[in-house]
């Protein structure tokens, strides 16, 4: 009964691969600014939040990028990478 719980998002939360690819990109854009302000941060407490930051951008974009792989949107590889 609480198995339901641990069950995969159906993919079909997204509602065409057009918006996948939209929502890989501004992932992309974010998950390069969290690389940036890592690099670029120098106190100790926020440090770890753009660690936190940069975790989860990237946990995202993984996700994204597995649900297009799904979609079998390989044709689209340089789309989004670009």
């Amino acid at each position: 009964m609480l198995f339901h719980f641990f069950k995969k998002p159906q993919i079909n939360y997204y509602c065409g691969k057009q918006r996948l690819l939209s929502e890989i990109k501004q992932t992309k854009a974010s998950l390069d600014l969290a690389y940036s302000n890592f690099e670029n941060m120098t106190d100790p407490e926020l440090i770890d939040c753009s660690i936190y930051e940069l975790k989860a951008a990237q946990k995202r974009y993984e996700y994204l990028l597995s649900c297009a792989k799904e979609y079998d949107m390989e044709c689209l590889y340089d789309q989004i990478i670009s």
